[in-house]
Parts: C-alpha cells; sequence; structure tokens
C-alpha cells in the first residue's frame, strides 16, 4: 500500500504572527506532513536506523520522528525556559526520551545505535504529544510571549519537514505520490535578467513587537548598500551546463584553495544526480532518472560551486544586505522562493546578539557557516519571509539551493 501524500499547505498565513486557532491548524498540518514523509522511508525500509546509511549530513528517519515530538514536548508540555539539559519543569511522556532525543547530548554518530521504540510506537508518541499540545494552546492567551514556544515548535518541525524532503532525495527514495510542492518555475519569463538597484540605507533585520522572530535576526538596525545590478532570477541548469561544457569543474583558477580541497575529496564533475547519456542531461529526483529541465534553475551546489561558476561568468554573488534588500524592494521582476540562495556573506551576529531559548540554533554556527537567504519549493508557504536567515556550511548541496548573481 502506497503512503498518503502529505497535506497541501492549509493557508499561506506567516507563523510569526499566527493566532491561537491558525496555530493549532498548523500544527496538526505540519505533523499530519512530518508522518507522511516518513511513510515514504517506512515503505522503502528505512525506518530502522541500521538500514540507513551513516551520512553526516542526514539523520536516522526514525529518530528524526522523535526528536521532533521530543522538542515541541519541551518547550511547551514540560516548560523548559531553554535548553539546558536540566531545563524542563516536568517529565518526558517517554522514560528515555532525553537519552534519546536531545540534540545537545546524542552525538550524531550515536543515532544510529539507540534502543530506540518502533515506527508504530514512535507515531503513539507523535500523536499524543500533539494531543497534549492542542489542548494547552486551547488554554493559552492570544499573547506573542504565551505562544512563543508554540511557534518556535511549529517552526522546528516545519525545517525537519524539510529536512525529510532532502534526506529523501539524497537517499534516492522514490516518492509514488509527491507532495503538492510548487515545481521550480521555468526562467523564461523572468525579464529583465538583471536588475538595477538604487541602494541606500534599509532597516536589515526584524524589529520586536511583530511576533515571533528568530535570534539570529535580532534586531532590526539600519543598513547601508551601494548601487548593485542582480539577476532577476537564479542561475538555470542551461546556464550551468555551460559551465560544466567549458571544463569549469577542471579550472583551478576558478577555484579557491578551500574549495579545491573540497572537489578533490567529492570527486565531482557536475552537481549530484547529473548524468550524460545520448548528448542531454539526466537528473536523479527522488528515486527517478529525467530529462533535465534546461529552464529550471540549477539545484545542488555548493557554495564552492557557486563561487566557481561566477568567477567563470565573470559576476559575483550578492552579500546577505544586498540580498534582503532587493527582496523587500516589491520589484515585480524579481523572483525568489524557488531554491535557496547562497550569498558571499559567512553567517555571523548582528550588532547586539544574544541567543534565546533554543540556545544553539545560531550562535554555535557562526563564522563556519555562509549565510543562505530565501526559501524553497519545499519549504512551507508560513516560512516564507526576507528576513529569515538559513545557513549551512560551504560544501553543503543536499539541501534545494541554487544561487543567483550580481553584476562586479
Amino acid at each position: 500500500m502506497e503512503p498518503s501524500a502529505p497535506s497541501a499547505p492549509s493557508a499561506d498565513v506567516s507563523f510569526r504572527q499566527a493566532s491561537p486557532p491558525e496555530l493549532a491548524r498548523a500544527l496538526r498540518d505540519a505533523r499530519d506532513y512530518t508522518l507522511a514523509l516518513f511513510d515514504y522511508f517506512l515503505e522503502a525500509g528505512l525506518d530502522a536506523p541500521a538500514r540507513v546509511p551513516r551520512l553526516t549530513i542526514v539523520n536516522p528517519p526514525l529518530w528524526e520522528l522523535g526528536h521532533v515530538a521530543w522538542f515541541a514536548e519541551w518547550y511547551i508540555l514540560r516548560e523548559a525556559q531553554s535548553s539546558h539539559p536540566a531545563a524542563a519543569q516536568r517529565a518526558s511522556l517517554l522514560n528515555r526520551g532525553d537519552d534519546w532525543f536531545d540534540s545537545n547530548t546524542v552525538a550524531h554518530d550515536a543515532r544510529w545505535s539507540l534502543d530506540l521504540p518502533g515506527a508504530g510506537a514512535m507515531k503513539t508518541y507523535c500523536r499524543e504529544v500533539l494531543d497534549r499540545v492542542l489542548d494547552k494552546l486551547s488554554r493559552t492567551p492570544a499573547r506573542d510571549e504565551a505562544l512563543y514556544p508554540f511557534r518556535l515548535a511549529l517552526a522546528h518541525e516545519d525545517m525537519h519537514g524539510e529536512a525529510f524532503a532532502y534526506t529523501l532525495q539524497t537517499l534516492d527514495v522514490a516518492m509514488p505520490q509527491p507532495p503538492s510542492w510548487p515545481a521550480p518555475l521555468a526562467l523564461l519569463g523572468a525579464t529583465p535578467r538583471e536588475i538595477g538597484f538604487a541602494g541606500g540605507s534599509f532597516t536589515l533585520g526584524s524589529p520586536p513587537g511583530h511576533g515571533f522572530v528568530f535570534d539570529n535576526e535580532k534586531w532590526a538596525h539600519a543598513c547601508r548598500v551601494a548601487p548593485f545590478a542582480m539577476d532577476a532570477a537564479l542561475v538555470s541548469n542551461a546556464q550551468y551546463a555551460e559551465f560544466v561544457a567549458d571544463a569549469g569543474y577542471e579550472d583551478p583558477r576558478l577555484w579557491t584553495p578551500a574549495a579545491r580541497a573540497w572537489l578533490m575529496q567529492q570527486q565531482r564533475s557536475a552537481p549530484p544526480g547529473w548524468q550524460r547519456e545520448g548528448g542531454q542531461w539526466l537528473a536523479r529526483r527522488f528515486g527517478r532518472l529525467m530529462t533535465l529541465a534546461q529552464q529550471e534553475p540549477v539545484r545542488h551546489v555548493s557554495l564552492y560551486e557557486a563561487q566557481a561558476y561566477c568567477a567563470w561568468a565573470g559576476r559575483r554573488l550578492p552579500g546577505e544586505a544586498e540580498w534582503e534588500y532587493a527582496a523587500l524592494s516589491g520589484h515585480p521582476s524579481l523572483r525568489w522562493g524557488d531554491l535557496w540562495e547562497w550569498t558571499c556573506s559567512p553567517f555571523a551576529a548582528y550588532p547586539g546578539f544574544a541567543a534565546d531559548a533554543y540556545r544553539e540554533y545560531s550562535a554555535p554556527w557562526f563564522g563556519t557557516h555562509q549565510a543562505v537567504r530565501g526559501a524553497s519549493f519545499a519549504t512551507r508557504p508560513r516560512m516564507r519571509s526576507a528576513k529569515y536567515r538559513n545557513f549551512y556550511l560551504p560544501g553543503r548541496a543536499d539541501m534545494f539551493v541554487g544561487f543567483r548573481t550580481c553584476a562586479l
């Protein structure tokens, strides 16, 4: 029996300002989506951690499913004021919940060897946590402070939902009934190719008093950007194929020392999943080999590959502030949200940064990760925001990520 398809997003209401009834609907939707995606792993026999490849870029799906429910239980039902291991005011519904699912204390490699409950018991735990969360939400006043843990848990689950989606791609798991994602659209209508922005001062980051804010967006502050010109749309498969055909992966002049070291380890000559056959490029997408759509944005490229393409094309990546300035401009030709987008900015704290309750969300990654902006086709609509700062290691390419370029 094929697993049921995840439900389409119920509404485009931002989770940041969602009211208690809107949050209740979104939390149900998120859990249905998580469980539906998990069922694809279950059908593929990847529910048991021992059968899941030990990769640094994935978690065993069974562990990840339990972690999502545990996180909601930790902050909402157990009323933990921080992620400190002793912060919870109540015990978990599971006798060993903290030993299994606290990502701060359970090392990544250890997640394959834990004595976890089976898939059926894990689903029961997920449903029980959700029922209790919704009951508590029904008695919670509609104030930002009171709703903070519910919004945090929803955002966390939506992030893991997207991680489930790109893990399915990484593990080449088939989805007989694909989710109702919008496909990255063709770029033919994205004109002009380049948009000029006058630059100037604007407010970078999120202000207080507007609902939920991630700690790395705090706080809004004045920022000035110089005039710049940026692509209206992401670099396409066809454009990137020209770089590949021109031996871009073999030209050391296009790659930084760190990128060359990464490239030698990867032994890559095209984006992952690309295969040349009969004079055309094919690509693997969720267990299927299909013709590469020439006008779709190129996906699954690392920061190093994006930088090398820019060097080849005589262009550059946008800075994080430039990207946000452009996204907030409302320019009718600027399209974003098909794929996450690399910027040239290292992930760094804004002035006066202080970690929130989820202490490890941002602070450990400053300086080592790269700022990524936008959203992808697998990002839930309620999560999309021009202020949202994502971040990944420069060598990661398993996410639904691409890039656009700016004039030098």
